[in-house]
């Protein structure tokens, strides 16, 4: 397993992360359990949570269940921001929630310290300085030791960085947000910002929610037990006849240098000189160690060129 630093950060994780967002709904607790210490024998570093995850706070609930004496062997990330409670009393970036949510997240998981604590969505209530001086004092009380965003635009991880200079606060070292092989879209102004700024990318939906494993075919339903079937906002949205057309040549080009589909959607984000760490879920342990080993592939730079003139079309 490769160890990356996390951007310009001193702090470093496994190329390969857990996403931990099914533990708590999609895994029950003795499968989640399995999938954790897998992982973790794997080599897995980079466990990434978040207070929302499995209704409120169930993600978390199972890694401080599970983690024990193995909580010191990872760096465990999680996010805070996003709605915790019906009624708006519970979310956003102000100092008063973020000094509650933070001691929330950590009787959940069991722990004293967190390696990674991410905003998990910027907050148009709340000043930028208001929200890096909490976070400053998180790290100087010792709860928290590094800081990242999520779902950010350039503008505000822009905006972020001067602030922190300008206060003398800890900044921002990574931010987590959506790249694959057919959502490019932060290659426009997100990307240049973070490789300007040093901050390392965290990619979720690496494989689409599933699209670039290969296993929905046109023309035909989506199996039962998938997310496609399942979730059909999230299938209209990847399902489309340019993604297929893409898909199609992708897995061409995999399988002539044998190695498939899934294999080339990590290591083609692995290659990427930004990314720190590929963030994908697994629900089962034979999930994480196919993950593992999809990074592997260390592409040429003749070969990046020509994925890149595929998946853009």
């Amino acid at each position: 397993m490769d160890i990356r630093n996390l951007g310009g950060s001193g702090l470093r994780v496994s190329v390969v992360g857990l996403g931990c967002n099914n533990f708590g709904q999609r895994t029950d607790a003795e499968t989640s359990k399995q999938v954790i210490h897998k992982a973790i024998d794997l080599g897995v570093t980079l466990f990434d949570t978040a207070d929302i995850y499995a209704g409120m706070g169930g993600s978390e609930t199972v890694l401080g269940n599970v983690l024990g004496d193995r909580r010191k062997d990872i760096v465990l990330a999680t996010k805070f921001c996003k709605p915790m409670a019906t009624d708006a009393t519970k979310q956003g970036a102000s100092r008063r929630y973020i000094v509650e949510a933070v001691e929330a997240s950590l009787k959940r998981l069991k722990t004293d310290w967190i390696d990674l604590y991410q905003q998990h969505d910027y907050d148009p209530l709340t000043p930028i300085d208001e929200t890096l001086r909490a976070l400053d004092d998180l790290i100087r009380a010792g709860k928290v030791r590094y800081i990242g965003n999520s779902n950010f635009p350039a503008w505000r991880i822009a905006e972020a960085e001067y602030v922190a200079r300008a206060l003398g606060t800890h900044r921002y070292v990574s931010c987590q947000d959506e790249y694959s092989l057919v959502v490019r879209d932060i290659e426009k102004d997100l990307l240049p910002a973070a490789q300007e700024y040093k901050l390392g990318l965290l990619p979720f939906f690496p494989l689409a929610s599933g699209l670039l494993t290969g296993k929905y075919q046109r023309g035909t339903e989506a199996p039962a037990h998938t997310r496609f079937a399942k979730m059909p906002a999230i299938r209209d949205r990847y399902f489309t006849e340019v993604n297929l057309d893409v898909v199609d040549q992708l897995k061409a080009f995999a399988e002539a240098r044998g190695h498939s589909l899934l294999e080339l959607a990590f290591s083609w984000l692995a290659c990427r000189p930004q990314v720190s760490s590929v963030i994908a879920g697994a629900t089962t342990p034979d999930q994480i160690e196919q993950n593992v080993n999809a990074a592997s592939w260390k592409l040429t730079a003749e070969e990046m060129a020509e994925v890149d003139a595929i998946s853009k079309g």
